[in-house]
């Protein structure tokens, strides 16, 4: 019983509570009238903003880049390449004639006639 909040925390706490309720119902249904637009004065026209004019600056002449000539290789001589001997062609070796095998033969699988009736247990009745 000493961990329970007293009888009147909870009754002011239920009263609060009831009265933030209302309150909140009640500003939704109030209507607010329109307000009017403020009307704005008239402003003046801005004085238009012109740049001073820039003294025209020289012109400099393109510097000319001179041409360079194109490097002149030697001619080196083509090597000489040995040519290779011509090698035979290599031949598979011939394989001696096999016999034919004979087939193996399989034992056949007895079969069983299906109108034998299966065997009943001395100890059923």
């Amino acid at each position: 019983m000493e961990n329970l909040p007293s009888p009147r925390f909870i009754f002011l706490l239920s009263l609060v509570t009831l009265s933030i309720n209302v309150d909140a119902r009640h500003l939704l249904e109030v209507i607010l009238p329109e307000l009017p637009k403020p009307e704005l004065p008239e402003l003046p026209p801005l004085p238009k903003f012109e740049l001073p004019s820039l003294p025209e600056l020289p012109t400099l002449p393109k510097p000319e880049i001179p041409t360079l000539p194109k490097p002149e290789l030697p001619e080196l001589p083509k090597p000489e390449v040995p040519k290779l001997p011509e090698l035979p062609k290599p031949e598979l070796p011939t394989f001696p004639h096999l016999p034919e095998l004979p087939k193996p033969t399989f034992p056949a699988i007895p079969t069983i006639p299906k109108d034998t009736k299966p065997l009943q247990s001395a100890t059923s009745p």
